[in-house]
């Protein structure tokens, strides 16, 4: 026995992928990070590159959260209190105070009477929307929603499954007209920051017209929203899409993992839902959870975010990536209005996406081509990532890259 007769095969995938130009390569290797200096934020050292300080453009780390003393101090005090793992799931014996603190705290954070946590984000759409899918359920998705939720359907398998044209909320009507009384739940899911594009979910106008639906079915409509790229990042005061928009979903994933700075997912919801999802949820109940550690950095991360400092860092963001988007309109580079600090440059090619990463890459700017299966055809862009770390001064040396090319 053996993978002998099953390795050409792979290999031949990979060697498609890299054929066509959308293999994903190699990974750099951080080595090492040079703290901030002469006006200019964090570099990064990349291991086989020498002393080469890279100016880093393609990181969640929204706020810089995870180069922060007080997190590192949180996280290193718990370890010494609690050691590095957790050491079983949490149902056998491994639930520790830090993790029942925060989700106290990230349920008060986001107005919900409950939160749980998971390993990843990821893991928690997977963990969550399969337990809300019943017989005679349907399951509407935007068209641009993440891969978690995507393969989260597929796990699900619903009885039905419609999607709709990126944000066109006309459509999302005629469907939830055209199922009445063929369905007894619907479930309407949705990014609420689009990880791509760094557009929004309008929230507001999805649970108006899932009101107007709700007596037509007998389980009534669902509301579920990722926000990973949203709370921490978005808002004036962090909370995300929700705050956004003034409207609130039925049921909140979030990251620990973006601008919080460190690492698991969690959900917050009511207290109902959430004690059913600590009793079905077969993500929550086989994995370990984050780390006492983890949990302890992400409280002081929390705690950050929800201060008047919390405030300060997302309008420094905000700065910087109007800053940003202002300069690449200038430079004629096409990109999407907004205040996220997710800024796209719409290249439409991949030959092009390619050339123009490379380009940043040899000037020291870490910045990933977005190309086709991860982004649809004629979407290809670079996505720009800004951060509270970043300074005036480094987002004006990567529009003078971008300028000379």
């Amino acid at each position: 026995m053996s993978l002998a007769k099953i390795e050409p095969l792979l290999q031949d995938k990979v060697s498609q992928l890299r054929r066509q130009g959308i293999s994903k390569g190699g990974e750099k290797v951080i080595a090492g990070i040079l703290p901030a200096a002469d006006g200019y934020g964090p570099r990064y050292l990349l291991e086989d590159f020498g002393n080469r300080p890279f100016l880093r453009m393609n990181a969640n780390a929204y706020l810089g959260l995870g180069l922060d003393p007080r997190l590192i101090r949180a996280e290193a005090e718990a370890v010494e209190t609690f050691g590095a793992g957790p050491g079983a799931v949490r149902f056998i014996s491994g639930t520790y105070r830090p993790h029942v603190e925060l989700e106290k705290q990230l349920a008060a954070f986001h107005g919900r009477e409950a939160a749980m946590l998971f390993s990843a984000a990821y893991a928690t759409m997977l963990g969550v929307l399969p337990q809300l899918i019943a017989e005679d359920t349907l399951v509407i998705s935007d068209a641009l929603n993440h891969n978690c939720i995507i393969n989260a359907i597929r796990l699900a398998q619903p009885a039905r499954k419609e999607v709709f044209a990126h944000g066109d909320l006309a459509q999302l009507d005629t469907i939830l007209a055209a199922y009445r009384g063929q369905v007894k739940r619907v479930c309407v899911v949705a990014d609420g920051v689009f990880s791509m594009r760094g557009d929004h979910a309008e929230l507001d106008q999805i649970n108006a017209i899932c009101r107007q639906y709700e007596d037509a079915y007998e389980q009534g409509v669902i509301t579920l929203v990722d926000d990973s790229h949203g709370v921490g990042a978005f808002g004036r005061t962090g909370r995300g899409t929700e705050e956004i928009t003034g409207a609130r979903a039925d049921i909140l994933i979030g990251t620990l993992g973006k601008a919080f700075g460190v690492n698991g997912g969690y959900v917050a919801a009511s207290a109902a839902l959430i004690a059913y999802l600590r009793e079905s949820a077969p993500l929550y109940i086989y994995s370990n959870p984050i780390t006492p550690g983890e949990a302890a950095a992400a409280l002081a991360a929390l705690r950050i975010v929800g201060s008047p400092e919390g405030i300060q860092l997302l309008e420094t963001v905000r700065g910087l990536s109007t800053r940003l988007r202002d300069g690449l309109q200038r430079l004629g580079f096409e990109t999407l209005p907004g205040e996220h600090p997710i800024v796209p440059i719409l290249i439409r090619d991949t030959d092009k996406t390619t050339a123009l990463a490379e380009h940043l890459f040899a000037h020291n700017i870490l910045a990933t081509g977005l190309n086709y299966p991860v982004v649809p055809k004629g979407e290809q862009e670079i996505r720009l990532q800004v951060s509270a770390n970043h300074t005036e001064k480094d987002i004006d040396y990567l529009l003078g890259v971008l300028g000379n090319y």
